[in-house]
């Protein structure tokens, strides 16, 4: 198995190329994004030395049903899925933070929580809660968006009084944001799945809210499998769960948490194939059908040929 950890390409009209912790985004002209789901992984903000095979797809295609399943709710960037793991959109100006919603006590929040702190980001929590636990209503804990390093908690009040975004776009990125977040927990549901907590990212086109950028994927949400939930609750055990957080538990395990010093465990090609069976796992259960591994001989030859053929008839 392959993984595709950079990429180079060079299209006609191209203007830029950025590269995030997973992703290489490509600026065409002044109207369109190519945005190529790499096979890094990331975790604790940190891109791990090891691509993981498939990641990529799995991630591009994940983010592309749920797109289609919830264009009804708003408009997105999406224009065409241009290859397994390439998605190409509308360039749009982002919104600078990422919208983080929470139904259940876990995670990030259960960890600010167990060190005794009962607000986030400016949400009141519940006494008496314990890890896991379903909150009354979903709770949106917003993060700024860094263009490195660690990615901030911030509260919606900070936000608009900073002039991050102006109140009446801000609420409208919550109404958004509970919106999606109910989509997804319904679509889950049926594959007997919990959506425990996701984040969108949104920008604006033409005076218009769109949804951007991935979304429901296992780099940006958190899955429990619904059947035993409330048994192992009970039981205070750890929950079943698809999601990134068994490489961040498996990092955490082996003394790496992203701090200055600490050193990143072995990667091996156990470990790696492991992952990569993970993120296949995840995109049987929340899309229902069999996963089907792209031609992977020369990815980055097969990806910049479809992008080429893709910009020719644009």
């Amino acid at each position: 198995m392959k993984a595709l950890t950079r990429t180079d390409f060079h299209f006609p009209d191209q203007l830029s190329k950025y590269t995030g912790k997973v992703r290489d985004v490509y600026s065409i002209g002044s109207d369109y994004l190519v945005m190529v789901a790499t096979d890094r992984i990331s975790a604790f903000d940190v891109v791990l030395p090891e691509g993981i095979p498939f990641k990529g797809q799995v991630l591009n295609q994940i983010a592309s049903r749920f797109l289609d399943a919830t264009a009804d709710i708003l408009p997105n960037w999406k224009v065409a899925e241009v290859d397994p793991m390439v998605t190409l959109g509308l360039r749009c100006e982002p919104f600078k933070v990422e919208m983080v919603i929470r139904g259940y006590l876990t995670g990030h929040a259960w960890r600010e929580y167990k060190a005794g702190k009962r607000t986030l980001c400016g949400v009141a929590l519940p006494e008496g809660m314990v890890e896991n636990q379903k909150f009354p209503e979903p709770i949106i804990t917003p993060t700024t968006k860094a263009a490195e390093g660690h990615d901030e908690d911030i509260s919606k009040e900070e936000i608009i009084a900073q002039g991050i975004v102006g109140k009446e776009d801000y609420e409208q990125l919550e109404a958004y944001t509970r919106a999606l977040f109910a989509r997804g927990t319904e679509m889950a549901a049926q594959k007997g799945l919990i959506l425990v907590d996701t984040k969108y990212e949104f920008g604006k086109r033409d005076g218009k809210i769109l949804l951007m950028d991935e979304i429901h994927t296992p780099d940006s949400s958190r899955y429990f499998y619904a059947e035993g939930y409330e048994e192992r609750l009970a039981r205070g055990e750890h929950q079943k769960q698809l999601s990134k957080e068994f490489v961040r538990e498996w990092l955490m395990a082996n003394g790496f948490q992203g701090k200055e010093g600490q050193k990143i465990p072995d990667m091996t090609p156990e470990v790696v194939a492991g992952i990569t069976d993970r993120y296949i796992e995840l995109y049987e259960h929340i899309t229902g059908v069999p996963f089907v591994k792209a031609e992977d001989d020369d990815l980055a030859a097969r990806i910049e040929k479809n992008i080429s053929n893709f910009l020719k008839n644009l």
